[in-house]
């Protein structure tokens, strides 16, 4: 496997562990890596990943105040602007690493960036240990444990096969088979110059 790959599972592995220990979508995060550094920003992406998994569980309780559910809702938006942030982040630095490869007259571009794939595989490692967690419960049937088991087994195999891809993508654009374009998203919600409802106010 790619060593960028491995890495980003061992950081996105753990950072699920740790912010499990406080399982608090309003805990500190205890960054172990040095700011500014690529790890800095995989383990701040899926800390952010891991609290907006339990801000959205939070969100569908249906017996949650309409004011406490807005609250929380403005809160989720602001976690995917973070978020999208730094799934930018990682493609600036994969822009800059690959800054001085000269692709081939015949390389292509992929459907997506790397850091966008990476992104799926931040989300992966949360999906995998709540998924364990399930196949773990005392409460539950051993129906929902087989079927929670099989979905496991699932999640693994996917983890397995987009790493594998995420490190051939990695791997041709350093060899010049592929080459990479960064796209910001330009979410225009979030733009007081592009959101009618944000700008007709002004």
């Amino acid at each position: 496997m790619n060593e960028f790959v491995e890495k980003c599972n061992r950081i996105f592995s753990a950072t699920t562990e740790h912010y499990h220990k406080f399982d608090n979508i309003d805990a500190l995060p205890e960054n172990p890596y040095q700011p500014g550094t690529i790890e800095d920003v995989l383990f701040r992406k899926n800390w952010i990943d891991a609290a907006q998994w339990h801000m959205e569980d939070i969100i569908r309780d249906p017996e949650i105040e309409p004011v406490a559910a807005l609250a929380l809702k403005r809160r989720i938006d602001k976690s995917n602007q973070d978020r999208t942030d730094l799934v930018e982040d990682i493609d600036t630095y994969f822009r800059d690493l690959y800054k001085d490869v000269k692709p081939s007259a015949d390389a292509t571009i992929n459907t997506e960036s790397p850091a966008w794939a990476i992104d799926r595989l931040s989300i992966l490692a949360l999906k995998i240990y709540h998924m364990r967690e399930e196949t773990e419960r005392k409460d539950a049937s051993p129906e929902h444990i087989a079927k929670c088991r099989a979905k496991l087994d699932v999640l693994l195999e996917q983890q397995k096969d987009l790493s594998t891809a995420i490190g051939q993508l990695l791997d041709d654009i350093a060899a010049g088979c592929k080459f990479m374009k960064v796209y910001r998203q330009m979410k225009m919600y979030n733009d007081a110059d592009t959101n009618p409802v944000l700008y007709g106010k002004k």
